[in-house]
């Protein structure tokens, strides 16, 4: 068997698609079909059921799956055995930020990453929680910084920090910065206009559990996802928004938000790391996970 047929398989058998898995792996569709028909003629097994909606494993093909995951991770591991010998630890690390914790986590941790894995390479992608939970289980992020994600049999999930949501409405022209503006209740934020990002979103479903569990209502004014476009809507005076401290701070122009707590109940989200539960991780994401929390912790 050889190996890139193996890594294609598994790809297409991960991702449920020929096109998804050919973006993937830098490849066309047609050349990875081939590679799989090759590798099915080999061990005489169907090993994916094509349709139109994509690829699904057979039988067969949900028992290769175990041992094609089991035979990339031992390459990975081989590469990285082989870099230390030169003194490093090698391979690719692919990590998916929340775009709020992007702005203020992707600098520092490249940083650091060059530092201490200058063998290894380093991939940066933003997204929302929901939407990188499936990049996890398809294979195209190694780990994940997730908002309020509970453990899944997909995923091995461990606390990262606690992050407190603030109310953020545009600063009146001439308002003084200080003192700054008290607490607000939740009770009141509900009777505010928000803009808020679309469904599925971590933050808003947990922003609607927190007001209901109080006998409120979020009142909507705009659905949009990106932090940038929410603030932009905010400073035109669209409606407020609820977002992190450093979502505002690493804006173009933080001056002009006004920032106030929430309280009765405060609203705090908690952050995690994920990483997939049917691949073991390698040492250089081992090592990658534990500069993400020291990144956090600086």
């Amino acid at each position: 068997m050889d190996f890139k047929q193996i890594e294609g398989f598994v790809r297409v058998a991960e991702l449920g698609s020929f096109t998804k898995a050919a973006q993937l792996l830098g490849t066309t569709q047609p050349a990875l079909s081939r590679q799989v028909r090759l590798l099915e003629v080999e061990l005489r097994q169907n090993l994916l059921v094509r349709n139109g909606r994509g690829a699904v494993p057979t039988e067969a093909g949900l028992k290769l799956l175990g041992h094609g995951r089991g035979i990339l991770h031992q390459v990975a591991r081989a590469h990285e055995d082989l870099g230390r010998v030169r003194g490093a630890l090698a391979g690719r690390v692919a990590i998916g930020l929340p775009p709020s914790l992007s702005r203020v986590l992707a600098v520092p941790l490249t940083r650091a990453f060059r530092a201490q894995l200058p063998e290894a390479k380093l991939s940066i992608s933003e997204g929302l929680s929901a939407q990188m939970q499936d990049w996890l289980v398809e294979g195209r992020l190694d780990i994940a910084v997730l908002y309020n994600t509970g453990p899944t049999p997909e995923l091995d999930i461990s606390p990262l920090a606690d992050e407190d949501l603030f109310l953020v409405q545009a600063r009146q022209p001439g308002l003084a910065e200080d003192p700054p503006p008290g607490p607000i209740p939740l009770a009141e934020v509900a009777k505010l206009a928000l803009v808020i990002p679309t469904r599925p979103n971590a933050v808003r479903s947990h922003v609607e559990a927190e007001m209901a569990a109080i006998g409120c209502r979020m009142n909507v004014a705009l659905e949009i996802d990106g932090v940038g476009a929410i603030l932009d809507l905010v400073a035109d005076g669209a409606g407020a928004a609820l977002l992190s401290r450093n979502a505002v701070s690493s804006s173009v122009r933080p001056s002009a938000y006004q920032v106030r707590a929430v309280c009765d109940p405060p609203l705090r989200t908690r952050l995690c790391l994920a990483v997939s539960a049917s691949r073991p991780t390698t040492l250089t994401q081992q090592t990658t996970l534990e500069l993400i929390r020291r990144t956090m912790e600086a």
